[in-house]
């Protein structure tokens, strides 16, 4: 078995390396002729933690995503014909599994799955080590999918390259999950119409007490060498605000629990205006769930209005000063849209506890959800 070999370093992270695996087929995905998988390993540092010291949620989404961006990209110039970059499209559903430490090793683990006519499916897997005992520890798994936007037009979707499958069960569950992230996508694009308004004097409790935004101008650093800025940095905002309205609502040590389907509808240019909102949607007895929006406001381009960009779903839960979950105050919704959207968010509560006690009567017994959350992450925003 040949070592590894040193091909890409990350933008803005000089002690990261991306690694090809050794020329064997990958476990779980599809045969390719070019690597279908790669590792980014990096040391965590101090201005990557939070307030409590462990690395921020928005942290680690911002390094799952840079891995995908190198192995999507790659494959999509794999063949003769015009140069593209994959620009991200949509994160599925991420779990925060145990929280990660300043000074250990982050191991991003990134692999294609799947591809159709016009998009990459990348699986990623993100462990810590601990580099003075070697112990690792998985720390997230994530889904995402890219789309290669030519660059001679950034506004043209290129074709994808295809891959050749070990087993034909491979590509008919990658087609079934192709297809249901993309009506999820289109629903949820036409839902995301509305904007967050301020309220003077809200009352505790309620939506508007908690709301949050952060504007930003999106600047050189933000964006890839095209002018468009990273997928991993939005979200990073995007985990940002989410903390603050969840610290606003309980006025505790909060923790990103989950975090639902990204959807990225629309490129940002450098440039731009960004304005990132948070509102607080649904409350459970131990959990929070917080609706993110960001809108992009071309500024200085009369002729361009501003647009949604992107939106998701955070969770976050209520931790002490020991580390154990606290019960969240109740939200009080008062508008009947807030109430509608506290119905919503219910159902997708209600949805997601039926699948874990699905899972957990079908695999390894672990604590219930959200419990597991608590009690494996101590990461406080």
């Amino acid at each position: 078995m040949r070592p590894p070999r040193l091909i890409h370093s990350a933008p803005g992270l000089p002690d990261t390396c991306a690694l090809l695996q050794p020329p064997a087929p990958p476990m779980s995905g599809p045969d390719v002729e070019t690597p279908s998988a790669i590792q980014i390993c990096r040391i965590m540092r101090p201005d990557d933690a939070n307030v409590a010291g462990n690395v921020h949620g928005g942290t680690i989404l911002k390094m799952i995503e840079e891995a995908g961006a190198i192995i999507s990209t790659r494959h999509c110039n794999s063949q003769n014909g015009e140069r593209c970059v994959a620009a991200l499209a949509r994160v599925e559903r991420t779990d925060f599994l145990s929280p990660m430490c300043i000074g250990e090793v982050a191991h991003v683990s990134a692999e294609i799955t799947y591809t159709s006519k016009h998009s990459v499916e990348v699986q990623v897997n993100v462990l810590s080590e601990n580099i003075l005992t070697g112990a690792k520890k998985l720390t997230n798994k994530a889904t995402l999918w890219y789309v290669p936007l030519s660059l001679k037009n950034v506004d043209k979707v290129l074709e994808v390259p295809p891959v050749v499958y070990s087993r034909q069960e491979q590509e008919e569950e990658g087609r079934k999950r192709y297809e249901a992230q993309k009506l999820e996508r289109m629903e949820t694009k036409w839902r995301n119409g509305d904007i967050v308004q301020p309220v003077l004097n809200p009352e505790p409790n309620t939506v508007s007490y908690s709301q949050s935004s952060l504007i930003h101008l999106v600047g050189p650093s933000d964006c890839t060498l095209h002018g468009f800025v990273h997928g991993g940095v939005t979200m990073k905002l995007m985990d940002e605000v989410a903390g603050i309205v969840a610290a606003r609502h309980c006025k505790t040590n909060i923790v990103t629990a989950s975090v639902d389907a990204i959807n990225f509808h629309d490129k940002i240019r450098k440039g731009f205006v960004i304005t990132i909102s948070g509102r607080m949607t649904f409350t459970s007895n131990k959990s929070m769930e917080i609706e993110v929006l960001v809108d992009a406001d071309p500024v200085v381009d009369s002729s361009q209005k501003r647009y949604r960009a992107a939106s998701a779903f955070f969770t976050y839960v209520s931790l002490s000063q020991e580390g154990r979950s606290l019960p969240v105050p109740q939200l009080v919704p008062e508008t009947e849209d807030e109430k509608k959207r506290f119905e919503e968010g219910k159902g997708r509560y209600l949805q997601m506890k039926a699948k874990r006690q699905v899972a957990m009567a079908t695999g390894p017994k672990l604590p219930p959800w959200p419990e597991i959350q608590f009690t494996l992450r101590s990461d406080v925003v």
